[in-house]
């Protein structure tokens, strides 16, 4: 798993049939003491997470097992918004409530 913050969207109106009705998002990789990083990658979204959240992310053959993503072609997909991130005892990221 790896941690990332959602940064924007994708939109693609022709794409596989197993991605009909898929949110897609871009997510920026984060380090646990809350730094982007410089990759990104496009990830389904398997949670409901939104722009400017902190999430989880698994790629490869892990990404296709969860029930919305079983048999589909993606290489990324959100499996967790994340609500706190503590790094070395101290709490680098927390969710504002609300």
């Amino acid at each position: 798993m790896k941690l990332g913050k959602v940064v924007g969207t994708v939109v693609a109106t022709q794409k596989s049939e197993a991605l009909e009705g898929a949110k897609l998002l871009i997510v920026r990789d984060m380090t646990p003491d809350g730094t982007l990083g410089s990759g990104y990658v496009v990830a389904i979204d398997g949670v409901g997470a939104g722009v400017g959240e902190v999430v989880l992310t698994v790629a490869g053959s892990s990404a296709r097992i969860t029930p919305r993503t079983q048999d589909t072609p993606v290489d990324a997909t959100i499996i967790a918004i994340v609500d706190t991130v503590e790094a070395d005892g101290t709490v680098t990221y927390r969710k504002s409530a609300g």
